[in-house]
């Protein structure tokens, strides 16, 4: 068992909260909408994320953004417990992770960055793919915690578990924009959508996205899992992580652009961001 504490219980964070709980762990929840956090059985209530982080070996972070985490790091800074670890789920800059660790280091405390892929259900299932980064020593301390999450890999240092999520968000928006353009044909030529996903399975272009994306395509069902605002936020810091780099990567740039019309002329902000599918159905007078 690991005293641990879990800040911000949405979407992702509230069943993830629910599984190290049901691990044994002895987890304590803090989350800005207090109702959320209450909202998880078997776990303790912080009122502050000072009081969250009291005590705790291991805390972990799934908040919106990187300004956000460092913001509740600052406010919480002189109540960590002694070599504590901060592990960041939430989806930040590679370099905020960076300068997020720098600014630990100091004090004694570990960072892991380990933001993680599967939407809600990966979350419900305890089958999130967790790319971390950071020292090996700090990964291995928070292995056992991670695993009853989903299946946690190290990647490299500080800072690479976020640049994997880059390039797994890149892969993801980009297969979803195929997705779309498939299940749009499908159903303007004739076929049957649900049965031509069922006759791809286990096929070179069989994916999640496929199975689970084209059905929501399909049934126009957008209640969100993953959303479309954070998509975009995603595919923002890849293209920012690229320019500097000195690469150009046009296919994100152009999807990117597209879940753009959804937020901001479809009012799909908040919806999953299988909604894509709107925007090409718009496009085509549809």
């Amino acid at each position: 068992m690991t005293t641990l504490t879990l800040l911000g219980t949405g979407l992702m964070g509230a069943p993830m909260a629910r599984n190290l709980v049901a691990a044994g762990h002895d987890v304590t929840v803090w989350n800005r909408s207090i109702e959320k956090a209450r909202a998880i059985d078997g776990a303790r209530v912080a009122e502050t994320p000072s009081d969250a982080v009291a005590g705790a070996q291991v805390v972990i972070s799934m908040l919106s953004d990187g300004p956000t985490s460092g913001a509740i790091q600052d406010s919480a800074m002189d109540a960590f417990a002694k070599d504590a670890i901060w592990v960041e789920m939430g989806s930040i800059k590679p370099a905020e992770a960076r300068a997020h660790a720098e600014r630990l280091l100091p004090r004694g405390l570990g960072y892991v960055d380990a933001p993680v892929s599967g939407g809600t259900k990966g979350a419900e299932g305890a089958t999130l793919a967790i790319m971390a980064g950071g020292d090996a020593t700090h990964f291995a301390a928070v292995e056992g915690v991670l695993s009853a999450l989903g299946r946690p890999v190290h990647v490299g240092p500080v800072g690479a578990g976020q640049l994997s999520k880059l390039a797994n968000q890149a892969i993801v928006a980009c297969t979803i924009g195929a997705v779309a353009e498939a299940m749009l044909l499908l159903e303007k030529g004739g076929a049957d959508p649900a049965a031509v996903r069922s006759a791809l399975k286990g096929g070179f272009a069989d994916s999640v996205i496929l199975q689970q994306h084209g059905e929501r395509m399909t049934e126009r069902n957008f209640v969100p899992g993953g959303l479309t605002k954070f998509q975009i936020k995603d595919l923002d810091n890849v293209l920012d992580e690229a320019g500097g780099l000195g690469l150009e990567l046009p296919a994100v740039t152009a999807i990117n652009d597209r879940f753009k019309v959804v937020r901001d002329q479809m009012d799909g902000g908040d919806m999953d961001h299988s909604a894509l599918f709107l925007e090409l159905l718009s496009r085509n007078g549809l």
